[in-house]
């Protein structure tokens, strides 16, 4: 025979404040929410046992337990870092014993806006700045990123978890109101400082350049030589030491009455009486027009907006799934490094 959910306790009688233990272990389990989650009640099975301690101090009567384990084991879905506003929230109704019917219909709307709430804040916000800044900082190799990471991520989880749960309990039903009276600009203004972070994020930190450079001649370059010669053997060098004249002989300085130095030479007498001289030798390098440098003076990381652009466009337009853009990607990745248009970035 099916268990019916009475619409009130037998007792009605307002239960003690919870004590500051209680809540702090619903708090940690709150961290189980989605352990046992399932297609037809989501999160019920982990909600339950993450407030199953303050409903068994609250409800000492077993049928009024019934009861309430039973209506929370109902459909429930919501933010699983947030949960403990709604937590905070039901437990303050079920311990002034409200009607069952009242206690189902907060939960439901409490639930609701947290889930834009929380993927505003953590992952359109939090997620990408943290992971972003520590991702590069992993790439130059610093061993501390991944640390610094789930320092500052789970610092901001427990944080608003320990938070909600003492805030929401104290205030009760009048805690939705104060979060949901400016829900829809605070999402809004966080998903747009999450935006705005990526987007920098992608401007910043974007690893995609052409590797594509076309030979264009050659040209010669100065290689300055230095070596240590015996002074009857300077002579030997004075076509690289001295500035020569048409018919091929040194310049002589009228006032000095020296041979005038090539540029870029020079002489040094050492102490053993042998001379180090410095002079000029031009190679021949080939000349090769970096297409990367020419997109980087008309627009610097061209190509990661390019690319941000183009998934946009798919997203937008094409009803794209994030699992097709990241097919996509990879397969540009493959052929492009196969190819040699994109350079190693290691």
């Amino acid at each position: 025979m099916a268990y019916n959910i009475p619409d009130t306790y037998k007792n009605t009688t307002a239960a003690p404040q919870l004590d500051q233990k209680t809540l702090n272990k619903m708090v940690w389990r709150s961290l189980f929410l989605q352990a046992s989650f399932n297609f037809e009640r989501m999160q019920a099975n982990g909600w339950l046992y993450g407030i199953l301690p303050g409903l068994k101090k609250i409800h000492t009567d077993e049928d009024d337990l019934a009861a309430s384990m039973s209506h929370n084991l109902e459909f429930f879905n919501t933010h699983p870092f947030l949960v403990t506003f709604v937590m905070g929230i039901v437990l303050s109704l079920e311990q002034n014993k409200t009607d069952i019917p009242t206690i189902r219909a907060v939960r439901v709307a409490a639930m609701g806006p947290l889930g834009g709430i929380g993927d505003a804040l953590f992952w359109f916000t939090l997620v990408p700045i943290t992971a972003g800044i520590t991702a590069n900082m992993a790439l130059t190799g610093n061993i501390a990123a991944p640390f610094i990471f789930l320092l500052v991520f789970n610092a901001a989880q427990f944080g608003i978890r320990f938070f909600l749960m003492n805030w929401s309990y104290k205030l009760g039903t009048d805690a939705i109101g104060l979060l949901t009276e400016n829900a829809k600009e605070f999402t809004r203004a966080a998903s747009i400082l999450g935006i705005f972070v990526v987007g920098a994020l992608t401007s910043l930190y974007g690893a995609t350049k052409l590797g594509v450079e076309i030979p264009n001649g050659s040209t010669f370059e100065t290689v300055a030589i230095t070596t240590v010669v015996d002074a009857g053997a300077l002579d030997n060098y004075a076509d690289q030491i001295y500035s020569m004249d048409e018919a091929g002989e040194p310049v002589i300085d009228a006032t000095t009455g020296e041979p005038v130095l090539a540029e870029g030479a020079s002489i040094r007498e050492l102490s053993n009486g042998d001379k180090q001289i410095t002079y000029n030798e031009f190679e021949e390098v080939p000349v090769t027009i970096n297409i990367q440098s020419i997109l980087d003076g008309i627009l610097p990381q061209l190509i990661p907006l390019s690319l941000t652009l183009m998934l946009y466009f798919f997203f937008v337009k094409r009803n794209w799934t994030p699992l097709k853009a990241i097919g996509l990607l990879l397969v540009l990745g493959l052929i492009g490094s196969g190819f040699g248009i994109w350079p190693s970035i290691w």
